[in-house]
Formats: C-alpha cells, structure tokens, sequence
C-alpha cells in the first residue's frame, strides 16, 4: 500500500512539473529553462536573418522590373508607360503593325547606342544568341481569295527567321518576302531575343553582384480578328555566375560573414528541434505512464481531452518552423554564393517559418491569464467557425459562378472565375462597391438590371446575414472564455488527479453544489453515487438530465435484492424516456419502461434502438445493503449532466 502511494505521490509530482511554466519549473527544481532561451534567440536571430534577405531580394525584384519597364520602353513603338489592361499597347492598322514590327528589329539593332544600362546581347560559349521572328497562320487553301470569300483551313503553320545580331544593318531587304504578311490569316507575331545584365547596385551593400540573361518575347497577338492587334512583351529572367568580372572592396568579405551567420542560424534551429522533439517524447511516456496507473488502480481510462493535454501543439509549430528554417537558410546560403537563384522559394520558406515563430510567442504569452483570452476564444469558436464557414461557403460559390458566366463579358472583375472570387470578397469587405457598379453602367438593359439583384442581394445578404452571424459566433466564443475566467473552468479528471488529497482518486463534492458538470469535450467521467440526487425510499424514483454536450458515466445506487424497480427518468431537452431497472443478480435480464421497447440488459452493454441513446452497465462495487452500478448514456452527439435533483 505504501509503494502504490509512492508511485502515486511520484506521478502527481511529475504531472504537475510537467504542466508548470518555465518560471514555476525553474522555482520547483532550479532547472534552468533551456527552451525558452533557445526560442528567444531563435526569434531574434530569425528575424534579422529576414530582414537580411528581404532587403537583398527587394533590390532583386525592383531590379527586374525596372528592367521590364525599360524594355517595353526601348522596344515598343509608341509606349507611354503604362499598360492597357492586362497588355501592353495595341495597334489598329497594317502601316502601325509593320511599323511596331520593324521598330523591334531597328531598335535591337542599335541596342548599344541606345541603353543607358550595361545591357549587351547574350552569348552561348562565344557565339551570340540570335534574334528570332515567328509569325502563325491558319493554313493557304488553294482557291482561296482574299476579295471572294474565305476559305479557311483551320490547321495552323508557322514560319519563322533568324538574325545574327551582328548583320542586322541589312535585314529588311534580305528579308522583305517572309515580311509580307497576309493579315486575314495571321495568328500572331512573336519576336524573341536575349540579353545579359549585371545589378550592380547590391556592391552598394557590400554584396556580390548578380548576373542576369533576360530572354525577351514581344508578341503581336491578332488571335480575334476583331481589328485590333494587342502588343504584349515579357520577360523571363534567369540568374548566372558572373564571368569575367572582378570585385575589389569589402562585398567578399561581407558574403563570408552572411554565411557564417547562417551556418549558425541553422545551428540554433536543430538545437530547438531536438528539445522540442525530446520533450514530445517525454511527454508521451509520461502520459502512457498515467494512462497505465489510472485504468490499474481506479478502473478508469483517461478520456481524448486529457489525452490531448499532453500533445503540446505548440512544440509541433516550433518543429515545423525550425524545418522550414533549416531548409530557407540552406537556399539562402546557396543564393548567397551564386549557387542558386530561387529567390521567391526561398522568401516563401523564411516568411512562413517566422511567421509560426512569432506565432509561437503567444505559447508564453498564455501563461498569463489576461493574454490568454485570443488563443482560447480561437480555440473554442474554430469548430463552429469551420462549419459556418462550410454553409456560407456553398452560397458564395454560387453567387461566384453566377457572376462569371453572366457578368464576365462586360465587366472585368468578372473575367474569371479567381477574379470575381476576389471582387466579392472585396465587397463583403465594403472595398470599390460605387466603382463595380459604375463600371456595368450604358451595358445591355438586361445583363445591368440583373447586375443590380446580383450585387444588391450579395452585399445584403453577406454584409448584414452571414458577416454578422460570424462575428456573433467569435462573439459567443468570447463571453463564455469571459464566464469560465470568472467563474473557473470545467476540471478533468486529470486536473481533479492533481488537486485532490492523497487518499482519493477525486475530490469530495461540497455540500453547496447544486448539480454536476461535465467538460465540453471529456467522455468519460464517473462520479460517486453521493454525488447525484438520493433515492426517495417511498417512491423510487431518481430524475438526471442530459444535456446536449458530452457523454457522462454515471454511478447510480441501487438497492440490494430490491423487489420494486428503481426508476430513472433520464430528459434530454423536451424528449424523456424512463428507464426501470429491476435487480435480480449478475447478468440478469431487465426491461424498460412500458412505452419504450423492450431493451435486453446484460452485464456489459445494452444495445438500444436509434430513438433512445446507448446504454451500458456494469457492477463496480459492493457496500452493506447498496449495489453500485454505472450508467453510461453514450450517443452520437455530446451531452452533459446538468443537474439532479430529488
């Protein structure tokens, strides 16, 4: 008896450091809280690492588009800065598209005269990569004439040429009958070149430059034959090892220290993991070893909550932060010596993984009561959240498709199906809505009138129905963390394991408890028979309610050799159905109450019908002239033992 209150008094004592924030631990033992300051670091360190990198790969990205904008300014006849739609320019007649054509050709011809940056033509092992002109059409058909109808064969043919970039002072005329272009069977246009660049302005912060090979597509798209030739240019950029180059100063140096600071960086991360990952482990084995101590000497199984408690999602984000750290400082590192140009991959995994960093804080953050409120509101309305949003969601589908199909050809939020996904979301959010109506105004009668039934229906439906049913549930979320902070939170059993004296499993129920409760998400609580309302001995009757929360254990008292059953109304909302039990030894067969159907009672369980909850039962103990048997009310739903009374 003494070893199994050691063993007791062991387990509750390791529980309770277990649950102890670092502060309590450190007080307790004297054990410093290695965790927390390989975070805190981490944060810092992470976070400058960021900052780092966002400064080099902001310079990076406004570097290539300062280079599309002056390309689409060198080569583009006629361009004033800034595109038309989701094209650059766009041209009307022959004479302008010959013209825009041969403007390309002229102007990649005298590129060194005209560039005011250190662009030049690029080269593969010496050779220059040539300019490249490929034009599409629908096939000639042999009778076809341009002035008698069409034919039109709708098998397409390309032809395409190539020009040395060196002997370009005569390509128009060797060329003039592939320029001869037949417009009623054009397709589109698309002129192709490469050049090479270096950013030199990353010497400014002491870093080595990087190379650039800029392949560019210039395209005459006259796809619709609608009379207007759209002109776009983009560009595809690539990143190379500078040859040929020679940096003196302090950008060498300063690359060597950017490693070395990410080396260590990548040091901190794994030292993280590992105490993280070891503290799942321990975790685990304490939970095996209190699930073991719990079903050996009380009978009991710990229930999913109290399972749950031991699984810190938090160290699981840390880990998977410290991964993706791992993995964004490898490529940095790599980008860093010209090995790699990921720059947006590597971005993605630095951003993530100091965004669940700092995410992370608030595990520490919620050892304080009062800043705990934001992650247990988050906690409790997430279920009903997702579920609202499932419902909600159906109706913004259709509202979503609705506008594409009708909307999309005279409004461009409208043109696709991502586009009108993002203007409704706009507008739920009150963004533009005076600018989406304007814009459908002078269209087809029709399409604006029921334009205006599908905005104003959308905005009032989502605006002042489902937005404000959403936040009434964050809302509802709210008040009850609020109530239970105040009024204290409903205890497992675990929690009643460490606040109760040495000598009880649980804690003896007060005189002035009204009633019992059960946690939202426990399943397998049990209580003693004291707990629950007295028998009156004349009348025999015992009434439970079950609430629609969680399923309960209950321990009824039931008389020994009792020749009257004992009747037990069990009330779930307005539906009641009274079970009888009738005591005649282990195992006996028992019936129910005369308006439910018979029900057979054996010494495990009791399969009911689907009207009635399931029922289960078996003998736990034996006092004087008092059986003690447990009453299980276990259904698909959650319930919640209210109240008892006499």
């Amino acid at each position: 008896m003494t070893r199994d209150r050691t063993n007791e008094e062991r387990l509750r004592d390791d529980l309770k450091y277990y649950f102890m924030s670092p502060c309590e631990k450190y007080r307790a033992r004297r054990q410093k809280p290695w965790k927390l300051g390989v975070q805190i670091l981490k944060i810092v360190m992470i976070t400058a690492q960021l900052v780092l990198f966002g400064l080099s790969n902001q310079l990076v990205v406004s570097y290539k588009e300062e280079n599309l904008i002056s390309f689409k300014s060198l080569f583009l006849k006629g361009y004033t800065g800034s595109d038309e739609d989701d094209y650059s320019l766009a041209v009307y007649s022959q004479e302008d598209v010959y013209d825009s054509l041969f403007y390309v050709m002229d102007q990649f011809a005298q590129l060194s005269k005209l560039s005011v940056s250190p662009v030049t033509y690029a080269d593969v092992e010496g050779n220059l990569v040539p300019l490249g002109v490929c034009k599409e059409l629908y096939r000639r058909t042999d009778t076809q004439t341009p002035r008698e109808g069409l034919q039109i064969d709708s098998q397409m043919e390309k032809e395409c040429l190539s020009l040395d970039p060196k002997s370009m002072g005569s390509w128009r005329k060797d060329n003039a009958s592939f320029f001869r272009i037949e417009f009623y069977r054009l397709v589109n246009i698309d002129v192709t070149f490469q050049l090479k660049a270096i950013n030199l302005q990353t010497i400014r912060s002491n870093s080595l430059p990087d190379c650039y090979t800029f392949a560019v597509t210039i395209t005459f798209d006259n796809q619709c034959h609608s009379g207007k030739v759209k002109i776009y240019l983009d560009i595809n950029t690539l990143t190379r090892e500078c040859r040929n180059w020679k940096i003196t100063g302090t950008a060498h140096k300063n690359t060597h220290y950017h490693l070395a600071f990410d080396a260590f960086v990548i040091a901190v991360c794994l030292t993280s993991a590992v105490l993280c990952t070891r503290s799942i482990v321990l975790a685990l084995r304490l939970r095996q070893r209190c699930s073991r101590f719990f079903l050996e000497e009380y009978d009991l199984r710990m229930c999913d909550e109290d399972k749950q408690e031991f699984l810190n999602g938090w160290y699981v984000l840390i880990i998977i932060s410290d991964v993706l750290t791992l993995v964004g400082s490898i490529l940095k590192m790599e980008i860093q010596s010209k090995s790699l140009t990921s720059y947006d991959v590597c971005s993605i995994f630095l951003g993530t993984s100091t965004l669940m960093v700092w995410v992370g804080v608030i595990r520490y953050l919620g050892y304080f009561e009062k800043y705990n409120v934001l992650v247990l509101t988050m906690k409790a309305a997430f279920p009903k959240v997702l579920r609202f949003c499932c419902c909600a969601g159906m109706i913004y589908l259709g509202y979503t498709f609705c506008g594409w199909i009708v909307l999309g050809p005279y409004h461009d939020k409208f043109e696709d199906l991502g586009r009108v996904a993002e203007c409704l979301f706009s507008l739920v959010n009150g963004d533009d809505m005076f600018a989406t109506f304007a814009e459908l105004q002078g269209r087809n009668m029709l399409v604006w009138v029921f334009s205006r039934v599908y905005l104003y229906s959308f905005i009032s439906l989502f605006i002042y129905m489902v937005l404000s049913l959403f936040i009434a549930i964050i809302t509802d979320s709210y008040e009850t963390i609020k109530n239970c902070q105040r009024n204290g939170f409903p205890m497992t059993d675990l929690q009643h394991f460490l606040k109760e004296r040495k000598d009880s499993p649980f804690p003896e129920p007060r005189a002035e408890d009204h009633g019992l409760s059960c946690p939202a998400l426990c399943c397998c609580r049990r209580y003693p028979a004291s707990n629950l309302c007295h028998q009156d001995p004349e009348e025999r009757f015992l009434l439970v309610e079950v609430g629609p929360l969680v399923a309960c254990e209950i321990k009824l008292a039931v008389q020994r050799n009792a020749d009257t059953p004992c009747s037990v109304l069990i009330t779930e909302g307005c539906w009641e159905k009274p079970f009888i039990f009738v005591w005649n030894g282990f195992g006996d067969k028992q019936t129910n109450a005369e308006d439910c159907r018979a029900v057979s009672f054996s010494r495990d369980s009791i399969q009911t019908n689907t009207l009635r909850p399931r029922v289960r039962w078996k003998m736990v103990a034996l006092f004087s002239s008092l059986h003690i048997c447990t009453l299980a009310v276990a259904q698909a739903g959650d319930s919640d033992v209210r109240r008892c009374r006499r």
